[in-house]
C-alpha cells in the first residue's frame, strides 16, 4: 500500500513539474506573439531567432515536446487511477458544492487542449519543418507575420482558437495552483500564490484571445 501511495505522489509531482514548465512556456510564447500586434518587425525578428537558433531548435524544443507528452500522459493516468480508487460512482452528485467545474473536468479540458495543440502543430509547426527541412527554402526573416496573420483570416479558425483558450483558462485556473499543492507548498505565502495563479490563468489565455481577434479583424 505504501508503495502505491509513493507511486501516486511521484506521478503527481511529475505532472506538477511538467505543468509548471508548460505554464512558463505559455508566458514566454505570449510575450513573443504580442509583438505581432504591436510591432510586426519585432515579431519577425524574434520568430526568426527562435526558428533558427540551434539551442532552441535542438534542445529546448524537444524538451518542450517531452514536457507536453509527459504532462498529458500523467493526467490521464492519474484520472484513471482516481476513478479506480473510487470504485463506484456516487449515488448523488453534489455539483460544485465540493469542487469547481474546472477541477471536476480537468480531463475534459485537457483533452480539448490536446486536440487544440494538434491543430496548432498542423497550422504552424509542421509547415515550419517542411519549409526548412523538406522544401529547403532559403532563410526569410520577414515571412513570419504574414504567415501568422493569414491563419486568422478564417472566422471559424479564429473562433476555434478563442474557444480553446477559454478552456485553457479553466484548466489553468485549477491546475496552476494545484501544481504547487502537489509539490507540498503550504505556507504563509499560499494565499498570495493562489491569487497570482488565478490572475495568470486569466491574463495569459486572454492575451492569446486578444491577439487572435486583432489579427482577424485587422484584415477586414
Amino acid at each position: 500500500m505504501s508503495g502505491l501511495i509513493k507511486s501516486s505522489i511521484a506521478r503527481k509531482v511529475v505532472m506538477a513539474l511538467s505543468g509548471l514548465f508548460l505554464v512558463f512556456f505559455l508566458g514566454q510564447h505570449l510575450f513573443i506573439n504580442l509583438t505581432a500586434i504591436i510591432d510586426p518587425d519585432t515579431f519577425n525578428t524574434l520568430s526568426h531567432f527562435m526558428g533558427y537558433n540551434p539551442l532552441v531548435q535542438f534542445i529546448l524544443q524537444p524538451v518542450l515536446i517531452a514536457g507536453v507528452v509527459i504532462h498529458f500522459i500523467m493526467g490521464f493516468v492519474l484520472e484513471l487511477q482516481n476513478k479506480k480508487a473510487r470504485g463506484v460512482k456516487y449515488a448523488k452528485y453534489g455539483g460544485s458544492t465540493n469542487a469547481s467545474w474546472a477541477s471536476r473536468n480537468m480531463l475534459i479540458s485537457g483533452a480539448v487542449i490536446l486536440a487544440f495543440l494538434g491543430l496548432h502543430l498542423y497550422d504552424f509547426w509542421f509547415p515550419e519543418m517542411a519549409y526548412k527541412y523538406i522544401e529547403s527554402n532559403p532563410e526569410d526573416a520577414t515571412r513570419y507575420f504574414p504567415e501568422l496573420a493569414h491563419k486568422f483570416h478564417s472566422p471559424v479558425r479564429t473562433g476555434v482558437y478563442c474557444l480553446a483558450f477559454v478552456l485553457l483558462m479553466l484548466h489553468l485556473w485549477h491546475g496552476f495552483s494545484s501544481a504547487f499543492q502537489s509539490m507540498g507548498v503550504n505556507n504563509k505565502y499560499s494565499t498570495g500564490l493562489r491569487k497570482f495563479t488565478q490572475i495568470y490563468a486569466i491574463v495569459i489565455p486572454l492575451g492569446f484571445i486578444v491577439i487572435a481577434l486583432c489579427l482577424h479583424f485587422s484584415h477586414l
